[in-house]
């Protein structure tokens, strides 16, 4: 008789282990106050040439004005900047980033949205991220490298004529930059929704530790 080989799966945390270290939730609120800042800053500075047909409510924008705004933005932009590789390096040098995010399959992504979206995707193990997260994290380490770039075409566009002209132009490096802020403010949006679904993922970016079983 065949026996069946099963792939062992790693163990859910004991109630209180530690899951986030320490350097990990530090860059990730960092990076999320960078965001805030970028975004509502980003708006103001869009509101002073915009190429829609609409603006955003100076009410949800900071900086007052588009200088006060420019201020903002650049002082966020070099914490994002330095924070955000710092992230990027710890994880690669920890094997975080292989462990957590790979490996990632087509067929996993279907069956894991497929799940979601039927209310059944099980989020019991905080530790571990399925693959519908694994590539939303992917994709937005993606968007803000092209939120990067696309912004030093915007900031110093004579000194970067080449990444200027890869983008189609400072007109066409400053849709991408917009469509990117969207992405990434999509991304959010949904981050939250989902937080707010499982509140205890919340706590444990917080203190680092596997939530109590009921």
């Amino acid at each position: 008789m065949n026996t069946a080989l099963i792939t062992p799966q790693p163990a859910q945390p004991k109630d209180g282990q530690r899951i986030h270290p320490l350097w990990l939730r530090l860059t990730h609120w960092l990076n999320a106050l960078a965001v805030v800042i970028l975004v509502t800053s980003g708006w103001r500075i869009y509101n002073a040439a915009p190429f829609f047909d609409f603006t955003f409510p100076g009410s949800i924008t900071l900086g007052g004005w588009l200088g006060g705004a420019l201020q903002w933005h650049f002082a966020a932009m070099w914490l994002l900047v330095f924070n955000g590789l710092l992230y990027l390096l710890l994880n690669i040098a920890s094997g975080r980033w292989l462990r957590k995010f790979f490996p990632i399959t087509v067929q996993g992504v279907r069956q894991d949205l497929v799940s979601a979206l039927k209310g059944r995707l099980s989020h019991a193990d905080p530790a571990r991220y399925n693959h519908v997260q694994k590539l939303a994290y992917l994709f937005v380490v993606l968007d803000l490298v092209v939120i990067v770039l696309s912004g030093l075409v915007l900031w110093k566009s004579v000194q970067f004529p080449l990444l200027r002209e890869l983008l189609g132009g400072y007109e066409s490096a400053r849709r991408v930059h917009f469509f990117g802020m969207a992405a990434l403010v999509a991304f959010v949006v949904v981050h939250l929704a989902m937080v707010a679904l499982v509140p205890r993922t919340f706590l444990t970016m917080i203190h680092g530790r596997a939530p109590k079983t009921p």
